[in-house]
């Protein structure tokens, strides 16, 4: 297995809340690699890069709050995915500005797949104890952030793919900024 690479974010929830140190700890508790690291306060351009708009995302977006509002007895007043999908951008984007984040990037077999489950589900209120969002945001949920008028509180950003990890790193690191170095654990996992 070929060591991966992921893009985390600790949104800015996370920072002014100084749970810096716990979330780094859980990635290198479970030994995973930081390769990259440091504090960026987004400006609007890097957001609307991070925070692509395509029509596959905002019809996943649009599909789930949907089925979750109607579930729920509430309304749910929007037609289009797209419009729908502009409107959560906007929101993504106004909270990555809203202060400084610390991005790193992290490296290990399965990097992108053990940094999705230490993370938890995208909705705190769900995810799982042990998690991140689970022991540290669980008081958030979809209602809550759709009643307020603004973007989940999540704490956290883990890539999903590796072409998104790819794309994701790229943005907010310059391949001079990635830092190879061996670690006590890569004798037991290789190259």
């Amino acid at each position: 297995m070929a060591k991966q690479h992921s893009l985390i974010l600790i949104k800015h929830d996370g920072v002014v809340r100084g749970l810096i140190g716990k979330i780094v700890g859980r990635f290198e508790d479970i030994g995973l690699k930081i390769i990259a690291m440091k504090m960026v306060w987004a400006d609007e351009k890097l957001a609307k890069i991070h925070y692509k708009l395509d029509e596959q995302w905002a019809k996943n977006v649009y599909e789930k709050t949907k089925k979750t509002r109607l579930e729920q007895g509430q309304e749910f007043p929007f037609d289009d995915p797209i419009e729908y999908g502009k409107m959560i951008q906007s929101w993504n984007i106004d909270f990555l500005k809203e202060g400084p984040v610390i991005a790193m990037v992290i490296e290990g077999p399965h990097a992108i797949e053990i940094a999705r489950k230490i993370v938890g589900t995208t909705e705190p209120r769900k995810a799982e104890p042990g998690t991140i969002r689970g022991d540290y945001a669980m008081m958030e949920s979809y209602e809550l952030a759709n009643d307020k008028g603004r973007v989940l509180r999540n704490l956290i950003h883990a890539s999903d793919s590796e072409e998104n990890a790819n794309h994701e790193i790229s943005l907010w690191f310059a391949e001079e900024e990635l830092h190879h170095y061996p670690k006590e654990l890569d004798k037991h996992i290789g190259d």
